[in-house]
């Protein structure tokens, strides 16, 4: 069978310059027509949760597009709630820990695998059993420090002091696990991370999070003392009981604040969601707070915690899913690859959740004065349900240069794969894994079934070095997969050609 090189040219070309040319449509104009549905889901949950308020926003592509309130935030002044409401927002506060952490690390000011005691001269010899590791940094970011569970107890601990808390370590720490073999989610090891972050910076953790996270992203209406917050700005704190809402004492600043003592408004939390969804845009300017590559490293799932496989979908189907902790955050894979990044966060009185999902370029937050309220149901329910009325998709890869060169090469020789392994394009593994005289006849075959090829598309990459791409035919179509080498300059080392049916 004879092949038009030159139809094949003109078709890659085509399609490439038609795919620029395109006018592509944003997140926001996407999901804009169902901000009335998050509204009516945001609703309802208040409803059946006996929330007294909640506030939620949808961050896309690094702005707060949207933004609701339902009920007060005091029930004795009947305020109600709104953008610049200060609620408490419990354990989300830690990834502020871990950012600390993260950039004192990139001063060169501290190790993640230096062992804690360095910094905690009391944590030196405590051990779960004679030939248990030192605790280290990387451990207390990631559950992994060998602690016991301590919810609700560490909870009560928010307000005590420095040397209170010295004392304590100094009497004897129980553990539940040998350091590293394990998740486990700890306070008292985000609560080491505050101390440390003062030792090492010679800041309290509050001062240097406010001077070095804090002020740069504009988050200037957050607070680690609730006396400090303006009184018609404050949000109170509620049980249900009873079918009543019982207020519940506001918790002091003190040590433990590092694992849940930050008190915040939506329009600032926004601020820092979206700094987190800039992770993945590598062509923007880094940021004074935290090098996109650390805080990349936040996102990844440094120790697994779970997999649930009684989990629903929106629309009630299973839906499991797999979690894992990365530095102060929360990492989940669900049964579609969807990966969120996030934190909840829990006090008496207050419930909190923001989630991300990076490759989307979304995420959503949600505040709510009531123990414990399970905003993160909320949360997940919003973003899958979003995902699946809009038919939104991850924002796809940039297709590397030699990616792109590599598909044209390839293109040309097909079907005959006419003096092949002369056009140095292949690595020295590819004729001896791959035969030409089979690769031609399997080529053949396939572009006689699908017919006269009428257009090449763009390929979709996995990453640099890996894609895929499809022929489309006049009967089906033809996928083509490819992977390079790790050499420089890349060459093929890998190949996979199909018949594909036409959608």
């Amino acid at each position: 069978m004879k092949i038009n090189i030159l139809l094949f040219s003109f078709l890659l070309t085509f399609s490439t310059v038609h795919l620029k040319a395109q006018k592509l449509t944003t997140s926001y104009e996407i999901i804009q027509p169902y901000f009335y549905t998050i509204d009516q889901i945001c609703k309802e949950f208040a409803e059946k949760h006996h929330l007294p308020s909640l506030v939620y926003g949808l961050v896309v592509d690094g702005k707060l597009i949207h933004s609701g309130q339902v009920g007060i935030i005091n029930t004795t002044t009947k305020n109600s709630a709104n953008n610049a409401s200060v609620y408490r927002i419990a354990s989300m506060s830690k990834s502020f820990a871990a950012m600390a952490i993260l950039k004192l690390r990139d001063a060169g000011k501290l190790r993640l695998d230096d062992p804690a005691y360095l910094y905690i001269p009391a944590l030196k010899g405590q051990k779960f059993s004679y030939d248990s590791p030192d605790i280290t940094i990387r451990h207390l970011l990631t559950h992994a420090a060998g602690f016991p569970e301590d919810n609700p107890w560490g909870d009560r601990q928010l307000a005590i002091s420095d040397e209170t808390m010295l004392k304590m370590f100094k009497k004897g720490i129980s553990f539940s696990n040998t350091p590293g073999t394990a998740y486990e989610y700890s306070n008292m090891g985000f609560a080491m991370l505050g101390y440390i972050i003062k030792k090492v910076s010679g800041q309290t953790y509050q001062t240097y999070i406010n001077e070095n996270i804090l002020k740069p992203l504009g988050m200037v209406n957050t607070y680690w003392d609730y006396t400090k917050v303006p009184k018609n700005q404050l949000v109170k704190g509620y049980r249900w009981l009873n079918e009543n809402w019982v207020e519940q004492p506001m918790l002091g600043d003190g040590a433990y604040g590092a694992m849940g003592g930050m008190l915040t408004t939506m329009d600032d939390f926004a601020k820092y969601t979206a700094f987190h969804l800039s992770a993945s845009v590598s062509d923007a300017k880094e940021s004074p707070v935290l090098k996109r590559s650390s805080l990349r490293e936040m996102h990844q799932p440094w120790n697994i915690s779970s997999f649930n496989i009684e989990n629903k979908s929106a629309e009630g189907k299973p839906f499991p899913f797999i979690s894992a902790y990365g530095y102060g955050l929360r990492w989940i894979e669900d049964a579609e690859h969807k990966i969120g990044i996030g934190h909840s966060g829990g006090l008496p009185g207050f419930g909190s959740n923001w989630k991300i999902l990076p490759k989307y370029g979304i995420g959503i937050i949600s505040f709510a004065n009531r123990t414990y309220a399970p905003v993160s149901e909320l949360n997940a329910h919003i973003l899958d349900t979003l995902v699946a009325i809009t038919h939104l998709k991850p924002k796809p890869l940039a297709v590397s240069a030699i990616l792109k060169q590599r598909q044209n090469e390839l293109v040309a020789l097909l079907p005959a794969w006419k003096n092949a392994e002369s056009k140095g394009i292949f690595a020295e593994n590819f004729f001896l894994d791959y035969f030409p005289n089979s690769l031609r006849k399997e080529s053949e075959e396939l572009f006689n079934n699908v017919g006269k090829i009428l257009k090449i598309n763009e390929i979709v990459p996995e990453n640099n070095l890996r894609g895929t791409f499809l022929l489309e035919g006049e009967k089906n179509n033809i996928e083509i997969s490819f992977t390079l080498s790790p050499e420089n300059p890349a060459l093929i080392q890998a190949y996979h050609i199909k018949e594909v049916l036409r959608r």
